[in-house]
């Protein structure tokens, strides 16, 4: 199948899952809600995946979040070829839980069809929300160049989140060779589209690396943007940015209270990778301490 979707084909095979979509976010309107002055936060679940969903779904319910970002992907807790089998699975753990999948993190980039398949039957589970993989520089060659290549593959997938009821989020990430680092470029890419279609992850840890003191402007160009924020803090070591707690880094808190002030009242992610794989428990006990301080940051 070529990258470029071909639309005729996908409307007609997609009809089934929007409808079966459309009826799981119905019953899932009809499910209590929390209070809307209290923020949503999904944990980040990288480095649980050694937990059954059983597990994960019993100790995201003991910390308190709402959801789980899920890794959907090469080497995640389910894998796209998989996906029919496994997703539900996970979906039904955390239903049990009254938790959902608030982020799916995913490899989608075009609209293959594996990338097809995981889409698909996420919207037929009620996942609104899923990550995209990385788009890369080839350094060697014009960025602006390489932009105008992505455009249609992006311009692809708004159709099929669209057609799905889905939402992407592009996370940005530092360093030179990944598109968004800077987020004026993802800005670009991604300005026309409906945030409902495409939005930005807006990850301030990695705005800040990139940015320094200039993030405040960097987060005034993307406001109109922004889906999800993704929080984790860092130091730097020399050259190199390394994760840290929550609090003993260079993000500042500042950022939450303009969040609070600009009237955001959207997602947060919650990353803990400062420990890596030193276990799970010792991921767990950090994502209790990390939630305890976002949730004073944001009130």
């Amino acid at each position: 199948m070529n990258d470029r979707l071909d639309r005729r084909l996908f409307l007609q095979g997609s009809a089934a899952v929007t409808a079966a979509a459309l009826a799981s976010q119905n019953a899932l309107a009809e499910t209590p809600s929390k209070p809307t002055d209290e923020p949503k936060i999904c944990a980040f679940t990288k480095f649980l995946q050694d937990q059954s969903y059983t597990e994960l779904s019993d100790t995201i319910k003991e910390l308190g979040f709402d959801g789980v970002e899920a890794t959907v992907r090469k080497k995640g807790h389910v894998l796209p070829e998989n996906v029919e089998e496994d997703l539900p699975k996970l979906v039904e753990a955390l239903k049990a839980n009254d938790l959902e999948v608030t982020i799916m993190a995913s490899d989608v980039m075009d609209t293959s069809e594996l990338n097809q398949r995981v889409l698909k039957t996420a919207a037929s589970l009620g996942i609104k929300r899923y990550r995209m993989g990385f788009y890369r520089y080839d350094l060697d060659r014009p960025v602006m160049e390489q932009l105008e290549e992505i455009r249609p593959k992006l311009a692809d997938l708004a159709a099929m989140n669209k057609e799905l009821g889905m939402q992407a989020l592009y996370q940005n990430h530092s360093g030179a060779n990944f598109v968004g680092a800077t987020l004026w470029d993802l800005r670009e890419l991604i300005k026309d589209y409906p945030t409902d279609e495409i939005a930005s992850a807006f990850d301030i840890r990695h705005t800040t690396i990139e940015a320094g003191l200039a993030w405040p402007v960097i987060y005034d160009m993307m406001k109109p943007n922004i889906g999800a924020i993704y929080v984790k803090d860092f130091q730097w070591e020399g050259k190199k940015a390394q994760h840290v707690p929550l609090g003993d880094g260079r993000v500042d808190p500042k950022f939450f209270q303009m969040l609070k002030a600009n009237g955001y009242d959207g997602l947060y992610s919650l990353h803990v990778e400062y420990l890596k794989k030193e276990g799970v428990q010792a991921n767990i006990d950090a994502l209790r301490r990390d939630v305890a301080v976002l949730r004073s940051w944001i009130g």
